[in-house]
């Protein structure tokens, strides 16, 4: 276990509370159970780091990771759980990934798309979570395919289906429930990215982000990852190397 110092102490639990952001916009990663409370691998992670710190935990949670790095410029959270990405790591330090997700499309079975590539044409429109992991990739990387924004992941594939659009963008597993509750829809075999699930801090806290790093390679090599997954019943996820 790395030193806990008081300076670590103050950047990650001031008051003696850590306050952790948990999205519930990922269900690979956060759930609410059937008590109402959050659980999942993030929640894991969460209360082991607490309880390690010797602190009170506080989750605040929320329906998109948009939303989520949102609140860091009001100091909601000190802790978070999101996709590593660049436009996000000019605010937030991040661990390396713990989990790697892949991002593809769900679209209508009887569509003519096979691939991911398929996808980017002139006139397409995919509906995509304001501000998730894979609304940034695909900022960044589609040339010619028109992106259709709704707040969170989960409205993103109700506006794709009372739209009619092409394609609706996201995490696999969820994706594919809905697939398989309806078989109107399919999901592509292939993905257009991986997403790497990071804990997040923000970037000026530097001690409490060094902590946070060492942490999460810790809880890796422990196997707490892969039981917590496990645990959650996403047995499917792939943990970080």
């Amino acid at each position: 276990m790395s030193l806990i110092t008081q300076q670590v102490l103050d950047d990650l639990a001031p008051e003696g509370v850590l306050r952790a952001a948990i999205n519930f916009g990922n269900p690979v990663l956060a759930q609410q159970g059937s008590d109402g409370l959050p659980k999942g691998v993030s929640v894991a992670l969460a209360q082991a780091l607490a309880e390690e710190l010797g602190v009170a935990l506080q989750m605040i949670t929320f329906d998109a990771a948009g939303k989520v790095f949102a609140a860091l410029e009001s100091g909601a959270w000190r802790v978070a759980f999101l996709a590593i990405e660049p436009a996000r790591e000019e605010q937030i330090a991040f661990s390396a990934p713990y989990v790697i997700i892949e991002g593809t499309y769900l679209v209508a079975t009887e569509s003519p798309y096979k691939s991911v590539s398929e996808l980017d044409q002139p006139g397409l429109r995919l509906a995509v979570g304001r501000g998730a992991a894979y609304d940034l990739f695909l900022t960044r990387t589609l040339e010619h395919a028109q992106l259709e924004r709704t707040e969170t992941s989960a409205s993103a594939v109700d506006m794709f289906i009372d739209r009619a659009l092409d394609a609706a963008a996201g995490v696999r597993q969820p994706l594919q429930k809905t697939a398989l509750a309806d078989d109107r829809y399919r999901v592509l075999d292939d993905a257009f990215t991986s997403i790497r699930q990071a804990m997040a801090v923000p970037r000026q806290l530097e001690a409490g982000a060094a902590y946070v790093k060492k942490f999460v390679e810790r809880k890796k090599r422990e196997g707490f990852v892969h039981k917590a997954l496990a645990d959650n019943g996403q047995t499917d996820v792939t943990v970080a190397l």
